[in-house]
């Protein structure tokens, strides 16, 4: 079984049905005081903080299934109209790779951790301060392609791809031989 969970605009709540034939749940973020899962606060707080240099081709995904997706992203909006691509920003991929991460390794699958982290908390807490985010997540696709299919088909998930506000977009991609889904994605955008 394929999951899904679409992830809201902190301005917005969440809508549509996800999948038919996939369990979904929809949850509108919340602005909690919490951090990263345990070993990526150190991180984020070593990290660059002037939001400029932390960008740029020297800090773009590591993993190549993450940059897939970014560039799928980007042909996306750009069909939509979108006049700009979005650019990997550094901290929210270390937000969204640890929550990947974090949830291959304590088994859930909800954009709030089993600590009450929600995306707002795990974003700011990367270091990531530019105001509108919103983060969508899935689980069980394996490869970008099947993933962005899975998002485009979701209209809350559709919906945060092709904002046009957003600038900046960080992609985690998290496997765990024996999880409950085994591979987990996550997509946090900022604006």
């Amino acid at each position: 079984m394929l999951v899904v969970i679409a992830g809201g605009a902190v301005w917005s709540g969440l809508s549509g049905p996800a999948f038919r034939e996939r369990e979904s749940i929809d949850i509108a973020a919340a602005n909690l005081e919490n951090t990263l899962p345990q070993g990526l606060e150190a991180q984020a707080r070593a990290g660059v903080t002037d939001e400029a240099a932390s960008r740029g081709a020297a800090r773009a995904p590591s993993d190549a299934r993450e940059a897939q997706v970014l560039a799928l992203v980007n042909q996306e909006r750009k069909n939509a109209g979108c006049r700009t691509d979005l650019a990997p920003d550094a901290r929210l991929t270390m937000s969204a790779r640890g929550h990947s991460q974090d949830m291959v390794k304590r088994g859930f699958f909800a954009h709030t951790n089993p600590d009450g982290k929600d995306p707002g908390s795990r974003i700011t807490a990367a270091g990531y301060r530019g105001g509108a985010w919103a983060e969508n997540i899935a689980a069980g696709q394996k490869t970008p392609a099947d993933v962005m299919k899975a998002w485009m088909n979701s209209e809350g998930h559709r919906k945060n791809i092709l904002n046009c506000q957003f600038k900046y977009l960080g992609v985690g991609v998290a496997e765990g031989q024996g999880s409950k889904y085994g591979i987990y994605w996550t997509q946090n955008f900022g604006g």
